[in-house]
């Protein structure tokens, strides 16, 4: 997948070295955190060769917005995507811009995100929830945040998505469906790394044999599960039964069995994962500062009561706005799904003076972007909530926050996630006092996503403050 547009230069980071280009100065385990390091100084836009293969990277929010622009711009899928469709296939997040099957699964699953649906998964994730915290009361050890939060949205998905308990809470051992999709992910992780190296062609048939069995274990699962469900009574109260038999309200059309395992498996690995990381960093960001989590806390308490049991109402999320801008800045900082691309329509010139024909594509590396003084200040590498307070938000440079995606192929179960995290969070700050080991440094781990690495929470159980009747919100 050539990316060369047209013989053209950008800035890129020393130490450039024929054949290998650009690559001797990358770490393999951290990429996207030693890019960020590498082109500090670079500017805006800047190009690395990795090999063969030139990556030209979008850091400025300015020319991060114009990309934006879907008049001018679309999805364009990096080599990581591309590979990730061997194991994902045609799906929301992997599909190419003029394939059928994106735009029908997209109209048929907005019903599935509607104020309505919602409202249906919300006890869902309130029970999985609980399941977690029953867990935790066993015992008095740390908690492993990332784990345990990764465990808790592959349950809330798999249970929203396809009506399936995969045990996170109750098994020794996960269940088999997660340590195959994990090598199957990391297998096309691998392959896309090797896109531009001599010999991918060979590596990438050896990585396939190693790990076919893994793929055809989750794709016999789940054409088990779709078959099984197609062969019972229509049941639309889940993902897959609205893709099941929710034809296209204006043409008829209906996914294929097929592709209907390619949605399942987006929304599995795009759904829990950067769920799991959104919480894990806005967890990691209020144990480091005492006065977020008093503030957090005071919310919490004011809007469910005395009693640490209670559960917040559909309708209570929303209210939590202290724990909205908690999450928002955490995404700000470390966007778990950090880059995206975009490739025009026709050829257009940026800003820049640079010729960008519609085979092109740049890859706009969000924590940069989300970190541009221009826009967000001085201290833009600082965690600071109250840059979401809407006196500070208003008037805002708009496509300057991006940690969805952009334009019409964003996160389409972006409400979703945003539910489930507060919902979370409230839950756990009115349950539990939490503390962080005072020497952890934040390490984070990249997969398909970003994570924490290491970061573990004492929790202590909590009583609840008792807010006076009618007395004023402290955030």
């Amino acid at each position: 997948m050539r990316n060369d547009w047209s013989g053209q230069s950008f800035p890129h980071p020393p130490g450039r070295r024929p054949i290998v280009g650009d690559a001797l100065g990358a770490d393999v385990e951290a990429p996207l955190q030693s890019t960020m390091r590498r082109a500090a100084d670079l500017g805006p836009i800047f190009e690395m060769h990795i090999f063969d293969q030139k990556f030209v990277f979008v850091t400025g929010a300015e020319l991060a917005a114009e990309l934006c622009d879907e008049s001018r711009f679309v999805k364009g899928l990096s080599p990581a995507l591309v590979a990730l469709r061997e194991f994902a296939g045609e799906g929301l997040f992997t599909a190419y811009n003029d394939e059928t099957n994106w735009a029908l699964a997209h109209d048929l699953l907005r019903p599935a995100f509607t104020k309505a649906a919602m409202q249906s998964y919300h006890p869902i994730m309130l029970a999985a929830a609980q399941e977690l915290f029953d867990l935790w009361d066993l015992h008095d050890k740390p908690v492993d945040v990332s784990a345990d939060m990764t465990k808790l949205t592959m349950e809330t998905i798999s249970r929203t998505a396809f009506s399936t308990d995969f045990g996170s809470f109750s098994r020794d051992e996960p269940h088999p469906f997660i340590p195959a999709m994990i090598a199957a992910l990391k297998a096309g992780q691998r392959k896309g790394s090797l896109n531009a190296m001599p010999g991918a062609s060979l590596l990438s048939k050896r990585i396939d044999k190693k790990n076919a069995h893994h793929l055809a274990y989750v794709d016999s699962l789940l054409d088990g599960i779709i078959a099984e469900r197609r062969a019972g009574e229509p049941d639309e109260s889940d993902l897959l039964g609205i893709m099941l038999h929710t034809p296209h309200p204006e043409t008829g059309e209906r996914l294929d069995d097929v592709n209907i395992r390619h949605q399942i498996l987006t929304f599995l690995v795009a759904g829990h994962e950067t769920t799991s990381g959104a919480l894990s960093f806005a967890l990691y960001y209020i144990a480091q500062n005492p006065g977020i989590l008093a503030a957090a806390q005071a919310e919490v308490d004011e809007i469910l009561g005395p009693d640490r049991e209670t559960e917040p109402t559909f309708e209570q999320v929303a209210k939590f706005r202290y724990l909205r801008r908690v999450l928002d800045e955490g995404l700000r900082l470390w966007p778990t799904a950090p880059a995206f691309a975009r490739s025009p329509r026709e050829t257009t010139v940026l800003s820049t003076g640079h010729t960008m024909r519609p085979e092109d594509w740049a890859i706009v590396i969000l924590p940069m972007m989300h970190r541009d003084k221009t826009v967000w200040g001085e201290d833009a590498d600082q965690f600071d909530p109250d840059r979401f307070a809407p006196e500070n938000a208003r008037g805002r440079q708009p496509h300057t926050y991006k940690p969805f995606g952009t334009g019409e192929r964003s996160c389409i179960g972006r409400q979703f996630a945003l539910h489930e995290a507060i919902l979370v969070l409230a839950r756990m700050l009115h349950r539990y006092d939490i503390a962080a080991d005072p020497d952890y440094e934040l390490e984070i781990a990249e997969r398909l996503t970003l994570m924490p690495k290491g970061f573990e929470l004492t929790l202590t159980p909590r009583v609840p403050a008792v807010v006076p009747q009618g007395e004023p919100s402290v955030v």
